[in-house]
């Protein structure tokens, strides 16, 4: 598996992304939405990552840079076929790493309460990751868990 920076411009990481927010309206309301969509991370306070076993794509993460060391996990997805293979925990991995090598002192995420997010919720708390209130501009949402991570120094 290689993971790299990512210019979203590749159809297979758009049509990833594109499944990821279609998804995420699929399982929770509107307003509890909070996936990017391709314009939003293109952002210059994002870095976009993508992972893959030659030209198959396996998943996509990114970072998002809140300020004051302080990073945001973001579009953190594995393939339909790649789940419960690891790519997902390899994809966090590599983004904790280039956390720690960007000299962040925290990585906080915003996911959903509904059982489709279980899996996603076991993989941080596995890596770390507790339950946190709102951060950033999130604000108290019955349908948001927010999680986060102290890295260490």
């Amino acid at each position: 598996m290689a993971i790299r920076p990512d210019d979203l411009s590749h159809a297979a990481v758009q049509a990833l992304l594109s499944e990821h927010l279609e998804d995420m309206y699929a399982t929770s309301p509107p307003e509890s939405v909070h996936a990017l969509d391709l314009d939003a991370l293109r952002a210059p306070d994002i870095a976009f990552y993508s992972a893959w076993d030659g030209d198959t794509l396996l998943g996509c993460g990114a970072l998002r840079d809140l300020g004051d060391g302080h990073l945001e996990i973001k579009s953190m997805r594995a393939a339909r076929d790649q789940r419960g293979r690891g790519t997902g925990a390899a994809i966090l991995r590599h983004l904790l790493d280039e956390a720690v090598r960007r000299g962040a002192v925290r990585v906080s995420l915003e996911t959903g309460v509904e059982p489709y997010f279980e899996p996603a919720r076991r993989l941080y708390q596995r890596h770390g990751f507790v339950v946190c209130a709102p951060f950033a501009d999130y604000v108290p949402d019955p349908n948001s868990v927010f999680m986060t991570l102290s890295l260490p120094a």
